[in-house]
């Protein structure tokens, strides 16, 4: 949410081709990606919108005990092995684990809560250590 519009590609191996068939008919794909680039993990940390210590099941944090990232993005358009993609929050050169189409009926829940997110506001923004602060 915070890279809107934010634009990149996908690069997938020729060798999977045959596995974007039909892709094309989704406006967003879920990327599972490995956190290439963590410096280790703790079991706890400060989410950039909260002051607070969370553990780390509990934000999104890319310093995980096991670095596998998720994200929504847009999907805009196909070319042959090559995805366009918008909305992006991932590091140039990240590893790709899994592309799957994101399906509304599979996807989207209702009666959702938020936990400690529910009360953050934009204006709790904090730098613990990832250069971040507005």
């Amino acid at each position: 949410v915070y890279a809107g519009g934010c634009k990149g590609q996908v690069e997938v191996f020729p060798d999977y081709l045959e596995a974007l068939k039909d892709v094309d008919g989704f406006s967003h794909l879920i990327l599972l990606y490995h956190f290439h680039m963590t410096d280790g993990s703790r079991l706890t940390y400060r989410p950039f919108l909260d002051g607070q210590e969370r553990g780390m099941f509990a934000i999104r944090h890319f310093n995980r005990p096991n670095p596998i990232g998720i994200s929504v993005v847009r999907l805009e358009g196909v070319r042959g092995n090559i995805l366009d993609i918008a909305d992006v929050d991932i590091l140039d050169g990240t590893p790709l684990l899994d592309i799957k189409p994101y399906v509304p009926r599979f996807d989207h829940r209702s009666g959702v809560r938020a936990g400690w997110y529910e009360n953050a506001s934009e204006r709790d923004k904090y730098d613990n250590g990832t250069g971040y602060k507005e």
